[in-house]
C-alpha cells in the first residue's frame, strides 16, 4: 500500500507539472465546470420558482441533495476520469499493453496515468452548495455530522467509480465503451433531486440497481432528520460491495483482453 501511495504521489506530481505548463488551460478547465454546474443550478432554481416545494422538499433541501451528489461525482471525475477513454484512448491504440508489462497493477496504472483537474471545479461547487445549505437549514456541523458527511461523500465517490469501472470494462470486448458508460452515468442526473418525486420503479433503480441515491438522497434525508430507516447508513456497505463486484468484473475482462493488433 505504501508503495502505491508513493507511486501515486509521483504520478500526481508529474501531472501537475504538465498542467502548470498550460496554466490557462488549467483555469479554463476548472471555470468551465463551474459554469456548467451553474447552468444546472439555474434550471433547478427556475423549476423551484414554479413549484416551491417538490414532494415537500424546499430549495435549500434540494440544494443539499444536489451538492452531495456533485461532491461524490467530483471525486470520480478527478481520480478515475481515465475510465471514460479506456476504449479509444488505450485499447484501440494499443497503449493499454504497456500497463500489462509493468510491475504494478494495471488498474492502478490506468487511474494514476491521468488526474482530471476539471473535477476541482465540481468539488468546489458541491462544497459551496452543501455549506450554504447547512447554514440556511440551520444544521450544526458537529464532529459527528462532519464524519457522516465525509463518509457519505467518499461512499458516493466509490459508487460512481465502481459503476464506471463495470461499464468501462466492456471496452475489452467492444472497444468503444463510452455509450454504455454514458448511459449508466447519466442516471445520476435523477439523483440530483429527492427520490420521493419519482415513480416507485425509479426509486428502486436508484437504490438497489444503479445506487446513486446513496450519494445524495439518503444522506441528505438523514441530515435533514427525515426518516429513511437503515438506508441512511448503508452507503458505505453498498459502496464496498459494489467496489468488490466492479473489481471482479475488471479482472474477468482483463483475462479476456486480447489487444486490437494496433
Amino acid at each position: 500500500m505504501a508503495r502505491y501511495l508513493a507511486l501515486y504521489r509521483h504520478f500526481l506530481f508529474q501531472r501537475f507539472k504538465i498542467l502548470l505548463e498550460y496554466r490557462v488551460n488549467f483555469i479554463i478547465g476548472m471555470a468551465s465546470t463551474v459554469i456548467q454546474q451553474s447552468a444546472w443550478l439555474l434550471t433547478i432554481w427556475v423549476v423551484m420558482r414554479q413549484a416551491p416545494a417538490l414532494a415537500g422538499w424546499g430549495l435549500s433541501e434540494v440544494m443539499l441533495v444536489y451538492g452531495l451528489v456533485t461532491l461524490a461525482q467530483s471525486l470520480n471525475h478527478m481520480f478515475a476520469d481515465n475510465l471514460w477513454i479506456i476504449g479509444w484512448g488505450y485499447v484501440r491504440s494499443g497503449q493499454f499493453d504497456r500497463f500489462l508489462v509493468r510491475p504494478i497493477d494495471p488498474l492502478f496504472h490506468l487511474l494514476a496515468d491521468r488526474f482530471c483537474h476539471d473535477g476541482l471545479g465540481h468539488f468546489a461547487t458541491g462544497a459551496v452548495l452543501v455549506g450554504a445549505a447547512l447554514v440556511q437549514l440551520q444544521i450544526a456541523l458537529t464532529p459527528l455530522t462532519a464524519l457522516y458527511l465525509a463518509a457519505a461523500v467518499l461512499s458516493g465517490g466509490v459508487i460512481f467509480f465502481a459503476l464506471n469501472l463495470i461499464t468501462a470494462t466492456t471496452a475489452f470486448w467492444i472497444v468503444e465503451s463510452i455509450p454504455i458508460t454514458q448511459m449508466v452515468f447519466n442516471m445520476h442526473e435523477f439523483a440530483k433531486y429527492p427520490l420521493t418525486i419519482y415513480h416507485q420503479g425509479i426509486r428502486v433503480l436508484l437504490t438497489w440497481i444503479i445506487p446513486y441515491g446513496f450519494a445524495s438522497f439518503y444522506p441528505a434525508s438523514y441530515l435533514l432528520g427525515r426518516d429513511v430507516g437503515a438506508l441512511a447508513w448503508l452507503g458505505p456497505v453498498v459502496a464496498a460491495v459494489l467496489a468488490v463486484i466492479s473489481y471482479r468484473v475488471w479482472q474477468f475482462g482483463l483475462k479476456h483482453y486480447a489487444g486490437t493488433g494496433s
